[in-house]
């Protein structure tokens, strides 16, 4: 479903489908199916009537196909201020992102809100970590995502969970990196699960708020990247490798199983010098920790 913001000319037109008060589709002589939405559009409006341009707030054009259909049957059930303030905050994620967000935004962030405020009615709440990794490694998305929360929360009235600027987050970085569709977070849960195997490692909770902790969140999502595009980083010396993994067992013992998790979730092996620059890490925020404890 693509997307024209504001009141934009509407084309002469052959009928209407009035969805409710507040959505309208718009057939012009082509065929071409709009949804045209704004407070009272489709009150009392006949299918050969006229649209006055000025009331139309928001233009979509549908594509063909069964998303037309899953865009017709949202837009008639989604109460229209959702609609309303989930759109006014996508307009704002991408003036503050500098880029459009896709067609297929608006959608997905209705039916995702949509559906917490409907959970929320029933008392149910879905829980969900903090994932501080997102705000090291996009923090743009983070913060245009917590605005975006903010600004549907306010214009509903409602509070929405603290943890739907994470999954906003997710929408935003699927719309804005040209990569396939779930690549972004994709890549995001296997850095998540490299933290985690490395706190259950150290058995303690890393301090998220430390560089050393934003430097292993960025390395280990270069590695990652880097495990993808087949250019892992490779080197003749292995004294370094060696002197690391007899100095600092513990921290080699853990980029062991960094590894293994690796290999099982991409099915590539880390070579020694990726494994090396695993190690210091590791052996960098252990002595964070121990520091930490001294003072």
């Amino acid at each position: 479903m693509a997307r024209q913001d504001g009141a934009a000319r509407t084309p002469d037109k052959v009928v209407h489908k009035v969805l409710n008060n507040n959505v309208v589709i718009s057939i012009d002589k082509s065929g071409q199916e709009r949804v045209l939405m704004g407070r009272g559009l489709g009150f009392q409006l006949l299918p050969t009537d006229t649209i006055d341009p000025a009331k139309v707030e928001k233009t979509f054009v549908l594509d063909q196909g069964s998303d037309a259909d899953h865009a017709r049957q949202l837009l008639a059930s989604v109460p229209y201020p959702v609609i309303e303030a989930v759109t006014t905050a996508i307009d704002e994620a991408e003036r503050t992102l500098g880029r459009s967000l896709g067609r297929r935004m608006p959608l997905a962030i209705i039916d995702h809100i949509q559906f917490v405020l409907e959970r929320m009615q029933k008392g149910i709440r879905i829980p969900t970590t903090s994932m501080p990794e997102l705000r090291v490694l996009h923090p743009q998305e983070f913060d245009a995502a917590t605005a975006m929360a903010r600004s549907v929360s306010a214009s509903l009235n409602t509070a929405l969970p603290d943890e739907e600027a994470v999954f906003l987050t997710m929408h935003l970085l699927n719309a804005t990196r040209d990569e396939p569709n779930g690549t972004a977070a994709l890549l995001f849960r296997r850095v998540q699960h490299v933290v985690t195997t490395v706190e259950a490692g150290l058995g303690v909770k890393l301090d998220v708020a430390s560089p050393d902790y934003a430097r292993f969140i960025l390395h280990i999502q270069f590695l990652l990247q880097r495990l993808v595009a087949k250019s892992m980083l490779r080197g003749s010396d292995t004294s370094f490798f060696e002197f690391a993994k007899h100095s600092y067992p513990r921290s080699y013992a853990i980029a062991a199983d960094v590894k293994s998790y690796v290999s099982a979730a991409t099915g590539s092996d880390l070579t020694d010098e990726e494994l090396l620059y695993v190690i210091v890490h590791v052996e960098r925020l252990a002595n964070q920790m121990v520091d930490g404890a001294a003072t």
